[in-house]
C-alpha cells in the first residue's frame, strides 16, 4: 500500500541564488533535499498535448535537471518516491506512469494502454523562465500510511 508524504514546496529561480549556487539557469530543475533516494516523475503538457517521463533518480541532498532550456509550460506536475523510507509525493492530477523508465503521450485511458495511474502535484512556475522544486520532509512529520 502507498503511503503519502507531505508535499514540498517550489521555489523561483529566476535572479534567486540558490545557497552556495550561482545565478540559476533556465531550466526545471529538482532538488532533493531529503536524506533518502527519490524516484521522480514528470508531467507537463508540450505542443503535442501532455506528456509524462520518468524516473529521474536523486541521491539525498543533490539536485538534477529535468527540462533544460527555458521553460515552455507554466504548470508542470510531479510524482515522487522515497526508495529509502517508502512513502510518496502525491496530488489530485492523476496521469500515466510505469514502473520502469518511460516517455508517455497522453494522459487519458491509462490502464486500458497498460500503464499506472499516479496521483501528481502541480507546480506553478509563475511563467519564469527557469524554476527549482524543493522535495523536503516536513520537520518532524513522518509517511502516514
Amino acid at each position: 500500500m502507498s503511503r503519502s508524504r507531505p508535499l514540498l514546496l517550489a521555489a523561483s529561480t529566476a535572479g534567486l541564488l540558490l545557497a552556495g549556487a550561482g545565478p540559476a539557469l533556465a531550466d526545471l530543475r529538482m532538488c532533493n533535499t531529503t536524506g533518502s533516494r527519490i524516484g521522480v516523475a514528470l508531467g507537463y503538457r508540450d505542443a503535442q498535448g501532455w506528456v509524462t517521463e520518468g524516473w529521474w533518480n536523486l541521491a539525498p541532498r543533490a539536485c538534477e535537471t529535468l527540462l533544460r532550456g527555458t521553460l515552455a509550460a507554466r504548470f508542470y506536475y510531479v510524482h515522487a518516491v522515497d526508495y529509502d523510507k517508502g512513502g510518496e509525493w502525491t496530488g489530485k492530477s492523476v496521469m500515466c506512469t510505469r514502473n520502469k523508465e518511460f516517455t508517455i503521450r497522453g494522459i487519458e485511458d491509462c490502464l486500458a494502454r497498460g500503464y499506472e495511474r499516479s496521483g501528481f502535484f502541480e507546480v506553478d512556475t509563475g511563467e519564469q523562465k527557469g524554476w527549482t522544486i524543493q522535495l523536503t520532509d516536513t520537520a518532524g512529520a513522518a509517511p502516514r500510511p
